[in-house]
């Protein structure tokens, strides 16, 4: 992969990314015009370029920055230090959450209508957002196991197991339906469901009796 070129940050780089990220959730990588970018963060284009040396730095950065909140939601659970049942339900809200925001769906849709043109765009954003929250997890559950609350053969697919359950019906349905087709007792079916399942298959002892939030 080509090494990332530099980014300047400024007065106006926080404007100018919010400008980039309505214009590149809306058009896509190629759609995009930096004349558009420009004008919706109220810049010219030498100080766009003046931030960012090329198109592509631009795109990685607005979905690094989004991406960057998420995994500071994630990260901030995963350093309380509670009993597995009542963090995991948090984590799951979370993941869910994000997989039927308008944010998580158009990032998906942008990332994977351009992986076949532009692969080093969606290995990016692959290391940026889903690899490193199932890194997050894999560290939580680690810590869970040498507590003695989880018996984990595989720790790796233990976290993909998670964010799968986390997914089910409900990403499918928001990517084809939109988000407005699922509702709150759905999401909260699928989340405790979640939780339920990964602690039937792992929890020991008085973990199996989940603590489930609402």
């Amino acid at each position: 992969m080509p090494k990332a070129l530099p980014v300047t940050r400024g007065r106006k780089f926080l404007q100018v990314l919010e400008g980039a990220r309505t214009i590149f959730l809306r058009d896509g990588f190629e759609g995009a015009a930096v004349d558009d970018i420009a004008r919706e963060a109220g810049v010219s284009k030498a100080t766009l370029y003046s931030y960012f040396p090329d198109k592509r730095v631009m795109f990685m950065e607005v979905f690094r920055s989004g991406l960057a909140r998420e995994a500071a939601d994630a990260s901030a659970l995963i350093e309380v230090d509670l009993p597995v049942e009542q963090v995991l339900p948090f984590i799951v809200q979370i993941v869910s959450a994000h997989m039927i925001s308008d944010f998580g769906l158009r990032i998906y849709r942008v990332s994977v209508g351009e992986a076949e043109r532009f692969p080093s765009l969606a290995q990016e954003y692959y290391e940026s957002g889903p690899m490193l929250l199932r890194q997050q997890l894999i560290t939580y559950l680690e810590k869970c196991v040498r507590r003695g609350e989880l018996q984990i053969p595989d720790l790796d697919l233990a976290a993909d197991q998670l964010i799968e359950l986390a997914g089910v019906t409900i990403h499918d349905r928001a990517l084809f339906l939109g988000a407005q087709s699922i509702d709150k007792d759905l999401l909260r079916k699928v989340n405790r469901s979640a939780v339920e399942m990964f602690l039937a298959c792992y929890a020991t002892g008085r973990q199996r009796k989940v603590a489930l939030v609402d």
